[in-house]
C-alpha cells in the first residue's frame, strides 16, 4: 500500500519538526552484489552532437517535476538521480561517479542526467534551497561543491541544531536561521550566490514546500527509500554505487 501523500503544508511541517541531527540515518546503501554483473546487450548507440560551441555537460534546464537535467534533452536513455546533501553515500557517488557519468556518457548526447533532491531533514532543506538560488547552469556546481566540502559543512551545522530547536521559530525563519548561523550564506557567498540573495531565496517556505512534497512523491511513485536512487527510463534500477550503475547504461546501449 503506497504512502499517503500529506498536503504540502502537513510536510513542511513534518519536515521542520525532524530532529536537528546529521548522520548516516538520512541515507541509505543498497546491496550492490553482483549488480555490476549485467552482460553488455543492446547495440551501442551513436553519439549525438551538441549544439554549436556547447558541450552536452552546459546544457541545463529545469524540469516540471523539480528536477535540474544535464545533457540532452531527447536523450534515449534517460537517468535521474534521487539524493540527499546531507547523505555521504551520495557524497561518495558525486566523486567516484558524477565526473564519469557526465565525461563518458551526458558528453556524448546519448544519455541525460536529472538529479532531483530527496530531503531528509532542515539543513538538506537549506543547502538544496541555496543550490537553486543561482540559475540553472549553476545548479550542478554549487551541489558538487556542497559534496565536495560536506565534513566541513557538517562540523559548522552540528552545534546550532540545539539553538534552533530551542528558538522554535516559525516556517519563513528557520531556514534562514541554518542558513546564518550554520555558515551556509557565507559558504556558498564565496561561490557565487550573494548573502542578500541567498537569505531571499531561504525566506521562501514555498520552496520549501515543494521540495518536501517532490520528496513525498518520490516515495510514492519511484518507491525510493533510500539515497541515492537511480531511476532509467522510468525505472528504479535499484542500485546506489557507480560500479553498479555503469554496467546497467552499457547493457542499454550507452557505451
Amino acid at each position: 500500500m503506497q504512502t499517503k501523500l500529506f498536503t504540502p503544508g502537513r510536510l513542511l511541517l513534518a519536515l521542520i519538526a525532524l530532529p536537528m541531527a546529521l548522520g548516516l540515518a538520512a541515507c541509505g546503501k543498497k546491496d550492490d552484489a553482483g549488480a555490476g554483473a549485467a552482460a553488455v546487450a543492446g547495440a551501442p548507440l551513436n553519439a549525438v552532437p551538441p549544439p554549436a560551441g556547447k558541450a552536452w555537460s552546459d546544457v541545463v534546464s529545469v524540469t516540471p517535476e523539480g528536477g535540474f537535467v544535464m545533457g540532452n534533452p531527447n536523450a534515449p536513455i534517460k537517468v535521474i538521480e534521487f539524493a540527499s546533501l546531507t547523505c555521504p553515500h551520495c557524497a561518495e557517488f558525486e566523486e567516484k561517479g558524477f565526473p564519469h557519468l557526465r565525461d563518458d556518457y551526458v558528453a556524448k548526447g546519448t544519455v541525460s542526467l536529472e538529479f532531483r533532491n530527496f530531503v531528509r531533514d532542515p539543513y538538506d532543506t537549506t543547502m538544496a534551497m541555496l543550490t537553486r538560488c543561482g540559475t540553472p547552469d549553476s545548479f550542478f556546481a554549487l551541489t558538487e561543491q556542497v559534496y565536495s566540502n560536506q565534513k566541513a559543512i557538517f562540523d559548522q551545522l552540528q552545534p546550532i541544531g540545539a539553538q534552533l530547536q530551542a528558538a522554535n521559530l516559525p516556517p519563513d525563519q528557520i531556514f534562514k536561521a541554518i542558513g546564518e548561523r550554520g555558515g551556509l550564506i557565507d559558504f556558498f557567498a564565496a561561490r557565487g550566490i550573494a548573502k542578500d540573495q541567498a537569505a531571499q531565496c531561504l525566506a521562501k517556505s514555498e520552496t520549501a514546500t515543494k521540495l518536501a512534497n517532490d520528496t513525498q512523491k518520490a516515495t510514492d511513485t519511484y518507491n525510493v527509500t533510500g539515497t541515492p536512487t537511480f531511476i532509467i527510463n522510468g525505472k528504479n534500477v535499484e542500485v546506489a554505487t557507480w560500479d553498479a550503475l555503469e554496467p546497467i547504461l552499457k547493457q542499454a546501449g550507452a557505451r
